[in-house]
């Protein structure tokens, strides 16, 4: 009070209130939400929906970037219930984990990975902006890239009221080599349980290490539809494989809270090209650096048994234009035999693709492993009519969303280069025009420290991936998220 005759702050009426807290910082506002019940009661309908805030920065200091987007991202109110770091690979990942958990505390859930490229709102200019490190050439020339090329950061903090969120790992033993993927799906399992009383979690996103076999993994695990968790990094028997983001309903949220959603959609870049060819004989070679499988097949409803040299050519032949300098992938389809513990096996179908390196009298060289004879596939090349189609698709089923809360892209670094696509803005533009106004962050993934990204087990991801393969929709499971392709994560909050 003033000179004894004014109006007390604690009379100020609830409206005022609520716009003053809704404008302080982060830790001013949880300091607020101390001051007494009704500050508390207003300071909870301040933060009543989902929210996602996020912030890039360019600077060359690792520290100053991150300071820069942590004091963008906490510059309004939010209470992190996870955080999401992507990089440069000029940035220490240990270094950058420490500065945001020191920050945010050691409860949240914090998962910095290496990226190719970072799209979001600058953390100074509010500026949209887009920078893409990591595209080379397939001669291995680089094409215009910034001159503080992989220094920089993408910040995303998270809000989910009514959900509770923890980042689990996937173990793999030292010696020998062997994913601990049993483990890992029952410790998803077993968090979802310990806080909804459900098994199946509400979303999932996975990130994983540099090298990690993320196929073999995806082949065995299967998601329907911890204080340690964190800690690993010291372990003396396990290696961290890949890390998971888990969000599971909180069986303890306050009455009149929503239910906050997640839905995604996916956009390819992958054209198929050509008629179903079956994997005859199949021969792995091993160098230092890589597996690669060499086979010969021969087209559906055909005995004759071609080389890849015959192949590539009646694969050329088929593409508009005598373009035979676009990338070639085959998407193999497979039956695959799932079961973890004591659950009864079943199979599922699943597609995956693989990078055609060649072909000779010899066979059709793949990179990779994993392709058996009798496995059907089918030639696709990367296709940037098939982007755009792609992107308006996933929007088509995104449009009518009501109460959109944020959301977050995953690219592959493949969709930056500029002789696939020529222009910028491609996988963002159609979400800034549905959604104006709502927070986007965008990483482009596939080379360093972040190899894949994606939502398991999210029906409608899976019916629209079957849909464009031709797959029945009873299928568990479509892995087209490898290559020229992006997931669509968006938030949505109803009550």
């Amino acid at each position: 009070m003033e000179g004894g005759t004014g109006v007390g702050i604690e009379l100020l009426s609830e409206d005022v209130l609520h716009n003053i807290l809704s404008r302080l910082p982060a830790l001013s506002y949880a300091s607020a939400a101390c001051v007494s019940r009704s500050w508390r009661r207003v300071a909870a309908a301040v933060l009543s929906r989902p929210k996602l805030s996020s912030a890039i920065s360019l600077n060359p200091s690792c520290q100053d970037a991150v300071e820069e987007v942590l004091d963008s991202v906490l510059s309004r109110p939010i209470r992190p219930h996870f955080a999401i770091a992507c990089v440069g690979l000029k940035f220490s990942l240990e270094r950058t984990q420490k500065l945001i958990t020191k920050k945010l505390g050691s409860a949240t859930p914090v998962i910095t990975s290496f990226a190719s490229g970072i799209i979001g709102g600058h953390a100074i200019s509010e500026e949209f902006t887009e920078v893409n490190w990591s595209f080379e050439s397939e001669d291995g020339d680089d094409f215009d890239l910034p001159t503080n090329r992989d220094q920089g950061i993408v910040l995303i903090v998270g809000f989910m009221p009514g959900l509770k969120v923890d980042a689990i790992p996937l173990l793999r033993s030292k010696e020998p080599y062997i994913p601990l993927i049993d483990k890992f799906v029952i410790d998803i399992r077993n968090y979802s349980a310990a806080v909804s009383g459900c098994t199946f979690p509400t979303g999932i996103v996975m990130f994983v290490g540099t090298g990690a076999d993320m196929e073999h993994v995806l082949d065995e695990m299967v998601v329907p539809y911890g204080d340690d968790s964190r800690n690993i990094s010291g372990s003396l028997k396990y290696y961290a494989e890949a890390v998971a983001l888990v969000f599971a309903r909180d069986n303890e949220k306050p009455q009149g809270v929503g239910e906050t959603q997640f839905h995604v959609a996916l956009s390819t870049g992958l054209e198929p090209v050509g008629p179903t060819h079956k994997a005859v004989s199949v021969k792995l070679v091993f160098n230092i650096s890589e597996c690669s499988t060499w086979l010969n097949a021969s087209k559906e409803g055909i005995n004759e048994v071609l080389d890849g040299h015959r192949i590539l050519n009646d694969i050329y032949d088929e593409m508009d234009n005598g373009n035979a300098s676009r990338r070639l992938f085959i998407g193999v389809t497979k039956q695959i035999k799932c079961s973890i513990g004591p659950e009864k096996v079943r199979w599922v179908t699943a597609l995956e693709f693989y990078v055609v390196q060649g072909g000779n009298e010899k066979g059709l060289r793949i990179k990779g492993s994993g392709i058996k004879e009798g496995d059907p596939f089918r030639f696709y090349r990367s296709d940037y009519d098939s982007v755009l189609s792609s992107c308006n698709r996933a929007f088509e089923e995104l449009r009518n969303l009501k109460q959109v809360c944020g959301g977050i892209v995953f690219s592959c670094y493949s969709r930056s280069d500029p002789t696939f696509s020529g222009r910028s803005g491609v996988d963002i533009s159609p979400f800034l025009e549905n959604f104006p106004g709502v927070p986007l962050s965008v990483m482009r993934c596939g080379r360093g420290g972040l190899i894949s990204s994606g939502l398991i087990g999210r029906d409608n991801m899976r019916a629209a991936a079957n849909r464009q393969e031709g797959l029945e929709e009873s299928s568990p499971r479509c892995s087209c998220l490898r290559y020229c392709a992006t997931l669509f994560l968006v938030v949505s909050y109803t009550l």
